[in-house]
């Protein structure tokens, strides 16, 4: 993945809806897991290549698992996550 041409932070989420994520950089991203009606929020630093790979697979938005996220539905289940 070349990050030189991506702009951070980056926000997806899974198709299910289920799970949210900031992508901060080609090695850092943050998600917002819900389960049952609580959201939790946990943040990941890639150090291995299948992390990695991960990563550049939320962002290429050609997958059918991951769709674009708002900023704002970021930030409204962050509130929900600190509640």
């Amino acid at each position: 993945m070349d990050d030189k041409n991506t702009d951070f932070p980056q926000y997806r989420k899974l198709a299910n809806g289920l799970r949210f994520y900031k992508i901060n950089s080609a090695i850092d991203f943050e998600e917002l897991q819900t389960v049952g009606n609580k959201v939790y929020h946990f943040k990941f630093t890639a150090e291995q290549y299948p992390e990695k790979l991960r990563i550049m697979d939320m962002l290429d938005i050609g997958t059918e698992h991951y769709e674009i996220l708002s900023t704002e539905s970021w930030d409204t289940k962050l509130m929900t996550a600190r509640n």
